[in-house]
């Protein structure tokens, strides 16, 4: 049981769209890591100074002894529009990509009909000639 269970697995991992996706959430991973960096170090601040020179990451709401931190929820915010821009980009991209490759496809010329030879030709000639004179034994 527990080897055909495993040779199942081996199969499923083996698979492309499986690898591909582990690539993907890989990526997508360092890719999330880079934004947060980006939204943390570059934009907060941007932002802070703009709504008066605040941390805006710091941003919180004390309600007895909990603290609720709600520039941490706008920043979290902030990440996702950003992920979720850059991967509309991205998908935009690609499929502008794959568009331009589907069109070079469509405009490759067909290749030109192969040279008859001088055998092929004289046998359409005889070929012609005994349809003519099928033709003309039929009108008779």
């Amino acid at each position: 049981m527990f080897k055909k269970n495993l040779q199942e697995f081996k199969t499923f991992i083996a698979r492309g769209n499986v690898m591909d996706l582990a690539v993907g959430v890989i990526v997508g991973g360092a890719f999330s890591s880079i934004v947060t960096s980006l939204v943390n170090n570059i934009l907060t601040p941007i932002i802070g100074l703009i709504i008066g020179g605040k941390d805006f990451s710091n941003l919180a709401i004390t309600f007895k002894d909990t603290q609720i931190q709600y520039g941490a929820f706008i920043q979290s915010i902030i990440d996702f529009l950003i992920i979720a821009f850059c991967i509309f980009i991205m998908v935009k991209v690609v499929n502008k990509i794959m568009h331009l490759k589907k069109k070079e496809e469509e405009k490759k010329p067909e290749p030109p009909a192969p040279a008859k030879t001088p055998e092929v030709e004289l046998l359409e000639e005889i070929r012609d000639l005994l349809k003519k004179e099928t033709k003309t034994k039929a009108e008779k």
